[in-house]
């Protein structure tokens, strides 16, 4: 080839590279965009291109300064520059942009007009793409959002309270509720929930109870397994309805002292591993959570933020925890001091307590920069290695690789605004609030009421005619009020009155700081009011309990919400004595979000059905189940204490801790697991299918369960073990199988549990996780109480 030849081929080789896309050029450079290379190979490359400040911006996320410069526009879009120069080294995470100026929920409310689904996932898709092809290395943000029971936004569908969702003991409808909420979350742009709470609520005062599935390891496990199941899917992300899911809060949070929120939590390492850390574990290596949240509190004089022994060596190296772990919010400064709050006082200054935090293993500041604005300088003095921050930031930027936000990080603003509230989902949350309400009492076969033989009712109280949804809850395009609900079942059949009887609080938001107690003058007025009106009743419906104010977390000294009396508050209880003297039936409904000690409504009613919050549908499902349109096979999750007294009232207790009391008695008011029906269901043929075992072997446990009532009925069949003689005490009775089954009149269903062995297992006296040969009380029934249990004993050997 001649000179001239080949110049002629050099420049059309230049020419050929010169058209390639400045994308594909920088593919050669950027490995990490290739979307066909393995994740932990992109992680890696994109570590190697960042600076150190690019690093520390991946560990904060924003919120209200850099929110509160967006104006949103009619369709939802906004001018970004006014934030570009603040985000130039982009961001780890942005807080609930859902509440971007305007948009309000339950946790963050303003005066405007909340965002709609189409304007909720125009707004993230215009902030996404601002990180993707705006910032140096196009990294993009995740934005994370409450979903408690439900996205916390407008426009959103509101299911009960997890501690009412519990009850139902139902995985299956627990996992497509959540997946629900996952898919109203992911379609409007946000990419993972704070969501679920698998504390284990060990007191009742604490205000927080709502928030968890209740006081059992392994019913939190099995009830928080398939809420992780519906958030995450796959765990592939593929169909762009899912998200990342956040075990919180880690741990120990369910038992804190005095039962006041984020109070010192002093316990045992083999109760805390075998209670707490039990459903953290479970879920993470079964389900492989992509979040942690760490908690308020110090376990054993170690605040939970700063401690490496809880965050790394447990988490991480024991359990091998992939994900990242976020703070709860503001807790890192917390470790300095916070003001409102009495804080712990173990660092120096919020330098220090990010030092601390950064050492423990928390990878993101949450919901603000704050602590970790000195992560640069931390690094320039040595304290921090660049090596711990690379850690932290690689596993942000794994999960951010796994969500798929660097490959397809937008959403469908029509799809969200086509599926985020609709009114086809109210369908799943009247389900969720049906299979949640548990029958307490029905004396003399009260209820369900026939309308034919009750022509005047009578609904009064507090809670008779407001929505109550709990707290962390969005703003749903559907309610429905217990008053209201029976009247429309009612229609022309019976008249349907209502009457206040007496107040609890003034206003009972979640949010409103302050507390203002009914006025007893007032009260004495409705009380007057409801005695008059319901004189000439058939039946009155008494509808008490708490409201949003009295149950709540308490965040601050200004914004309390545990309890150290949980008797009902205020005039409820003068209320249910004058309509007592009525000699009418009453058939009381309770929503709250905690046990309560209602000792007198038990005396004086008829009929007693817990509900707790049950969502946006509650209302109707409550008239439901009264006029017998759904029989009620709700258990409790929890145990309810005779009095504060009483607490702690947990089932799962150590042989010599309920010894009695003088002139009262010991047991709870209702025991774990107990519910009633409007059927009968009797238990029988409890057996086991190899009575002598060895150490590592499975057993099976079968019984039978017959419906011997005239309707269609849910049970609950529950299995308890307890090792009869240990090297270390062991619990009277521990949860270890369920299963509800429904059944028609005269229906007889065989259930077989097949147990692994590592159900008998527990800590021993060197803090061996072990099973130890002897015998094991294999216990099956229908609740915790001994009463409601047949009893066979199984041989380890």
């Amino acid at each position: 080839m001649n000179l001239k030849n080949k110049i002629c081929l050099i420049l059309v080789i230049l020419a050929l590279y010169n058209c390639q896309s400045k994308e594909n050029r920088n593919m050669d450079v950027f490995r990490y965009k290739d979307k066909s290379l393995p994740i932990e190979e992109r992680v890696n490359d994109l570590l190697s291109h960042m600076t150190v400040e690019e690093k520390a911006a991946q560990m904060v996320a924003v919120n209200t300064d850099i929110k509160d410069l967006i104006v949103l526009k009619d369709d939802g879009s906004f001018d970004i520059s006014e934030i570009k120069s603040s985000l130039s080294n982009g961001v780890g995470q942005m807080t609930r942009i859902s509440e971007t100026k305007g948009g309000i929920s339950q946790t963050s409310s303003n005066e405007s007009a909340p965002l709609t689904p189409y304007e909720n996932a125009v707004l993230s898709n215009t902030l996404q793409k601002f990180f993707l092809e705006e910032t140096r290395l196009g990294i993009p943000a995740i934005f994370h959002e409450e979903s408690l029971h439900g996205l916390a936004a407008a426009h959103s569908t509101s299911f009960p309270q997890p501690i009412a969702m519990a009850g139902s003991f139902n995985p299956e409808l627990i996992e497509r509720v959540y997946s629900l909420m996952a898919k109203e979350t992911r379609l409007r742009g946000a990419h993972q929930v704070l969501s679920p709470v698998v504390d284990i609520a060990r007191d009742a005062r604490w205000g927080r109870v709502e928030e968890t599935f209740g006081e059992d390891p392994y019913l939190t496990t099995v009830i928080g397994g398939a809420a992780v199941k519906g958030f995450q899917g796959d765990n592939t992300f593929a169909d762009g309805e899912h998200v990342a899911a956040t075990l919180k809060h880690f741990a120990g949070h369910g038992q804190p002292e005095g039962g006041n929120n984020t109070a010192p939590v002093n316990i045992s390492e083999r109760e805390f591993r075998e209670v707490h850390l039990a459903p953290f574990k479970n879920i993470i290596e079964k389900q492989g959570v992509f979040s942690v949240m760490a908690t308020y509190h110090e376990i054993n004089a170690v605040p939970a933020h700063g401690n490496k022994w809880l965050i790394t060596d447990i988490l991480r190296m024991e359990w091998g925890f992939k994900g990242f772990v976020v703070s709860d919010y503001y807790a890192i400064r917390e470790m300095h001091e916070r003001a409102g709050i009495v804080a712990h006082g173990v660092a120096r200054d919020g330098k220090h307590a990010a030092e601390l935090a950064i050492k423990a293993g928390v990878n993101i500041e949450l919901p603000d920069p704050d602590c970790y604005q000195h992560i640069l300088q931390l690094v320039e003095e040595g304290v921090i290695s660049i090596k711990q921050i690379d850690e932290l930031v690689g596993e942000m930027l794994m999960v951010k690789f796994k969500l798929g936000l660097f490959d397809n990080p937008y959403v469908d603003p029509q799809k969200a605004m086509d599926f985020c509230g609709i009114e086809t989902h109210r369908d799943l949350a009247l389900e969720a609030a049906l299979q949640s309400i548990t029958l307490l009492e029905n004396k003399n076969n009260i209820v369900p009421l026939r309308l034919d033989k009750k022509k005047k009712i009578v609904v009064v109280g507090p809670n008779a005619n407001r929505v109550l949804l709990g707290g962390y809850s969005g703003i749903p395009n559907y309610k429905t009020t217990l008053f209201e609900s029976i009247k429309q079942h009612a229609g022309n059949n019976a008249e349907v009155i209502f009457s206040q009887g007496c107040g609890i609080t003034k206003g009972g938001s979640w949010v409103e700081d302050e507390v203002v107690f009914s006025d007893p003058s007032q009260d004495e007025i409705w009380i007057k009011e409801a005695v008059k009106v319901a004189a000439d009743a058939d039946v009155i419906i008494l509808a008490a309990g708490g409201n949003e104010q009295t149950s709540r977390e308490a965040w601050s000294l200004t914004h309390l919400g545990d309890r150290a009396d949980l008797d009902l508050i205020g005039a409820q209880n003068k209320l249910i004595n004058s309509l007592h003297s009525l000699n009418k039936p009453i058939v009381a409904f309770v929503f709250n979000g905690r046990p309560l000690a209602f000792n007198n409504l038990i005396e004086k009613a008829d009929a007693i059905f817990e509900c707790w919050y049950i969502g946006q549908e509650g209302g109707a499902a409550a008239a439901k189940v009264l006029f017998g349109e759904y029989n009620p096979g709700g258990k409790l999750p929890i145990s309810f204490p005779r009095s504060v007294g009483h607490i702690p009232v947990y089932y799962n207790h150590k042989p010599t801790a309920r010894r009695g009391y003088l002139n009262d008695d010991v047991s709870p008011l209702y025991p774990f697991g107990y519910g009633l029906s409007y059927t009968k269901f009797e238990i029988s043929n409890v057996a086991l299918v190899d009575s002598v075992i060895s150490l590592s072997d499975s057993f099976t446990v079968t019984a039978s369960i017959t419906n011997v009532g005239d309707v269609d009925g849910s049970e609950v069949v529950q299995v308890y073990i307890r090792d009869v003689q240990s090297s270390v005490t062991r619990p009277v009775k521990e949860l270890k199988a369920f299963e509800k089954v429904h059944l028609k009149p005269g229906e007889t269903k065989k259930l077989e549990f097949v147990l692994k062995s590592e159900a008998l297992a527990f800590y021993d006296i060197n803090m061996d996780w072990v099973v130890e040969p002897g015998v094991f009380n294999i216990m099956v029934g229908n609740s915790s109480a001994n009463k409601d249990l047949s009893t066979i004993a199984l041989t380890v050997k």
